[in-house]
């Protein structure tokens, strides 16, 4: 099943599941409750930490939920704050932040990249916590739509559309790759 956020950011071929850390994480449980799928594809946009350029595509199964406060030791966490459904060990994952906040601090988001966390989406750690719990093997894929400064909303609602339109183009070449094998 392919799955994206919803709001601005749907697609004609996924289910959207809301926008953010909890809507995803809600409507996601009860869709897999309901009608469990075999696997979950996330599509979606995301800002660079620096590393991506705008309109990279990037797949990962790897996610964490790190919070600015923790890159600034101001807060931390008793949580396992790392996820990944990626079986490969020899493949390196782009790790994907997620955080109900979009970060603006270029010099801040910095300290993100030295911890190995390469752009942020704000639903794909939820989306993988789900995963988990209910053992369905679960990626995503994400189109670089801005860098994480303070330029990033504006470059998001600039670069927004043709993200989506590059990032469906991609999802379906690689569903007709995977189904012709």
């Amino acid at each position: 099943m392919i799955i994206c956020a919803g709001n601005s950011e749907t697609f004609d071929f996924a289910t959207p599941m809301g926008v953010g850390l909890i809507e995803s994480a809600i409507n996601l449980t009860r869709l897999c409750l309901f009608d469990k799928p075999e696997f979950l594809l996330f599509v979606g946009s995301a800002g660079s930490y620096g590393e991506h350029k705008i309109f990279d595509i990037i797949e990962s199964k790897t996610a964490s939920n790190i919070e600015l406060g923790f890159l600034s030791n101001d807060a931390y966490t008793p949580l396992d704050n790392v996820i990944s459904t990626n079986t490969d060990k020899t493949k390196h994952d782009v790790i994907v932040n997620s955080s109900n906040y979009i970060s603006t601090s270029q010099e801040l988001t910095k300290k993100f990249l030295k911890l190995g966390v390469g752009i942020e989406n704000m639903e794909f750690f939820a989306v993988l916590k789900v995963a988990q719990e209910f053992d369905i093997p679960a990626g995503g894929v994400f189109c670089i739509t801005n860098y994480t400064n303070k330029n990033a909303h504006d470059d998001f609602l600039k670069n927004h559309e043709e993200a989506k339109e590059i990032l469906a183009r991609h999802v379906k070449k690689r569903v007709k790759e995977l189904t012709k094998r």
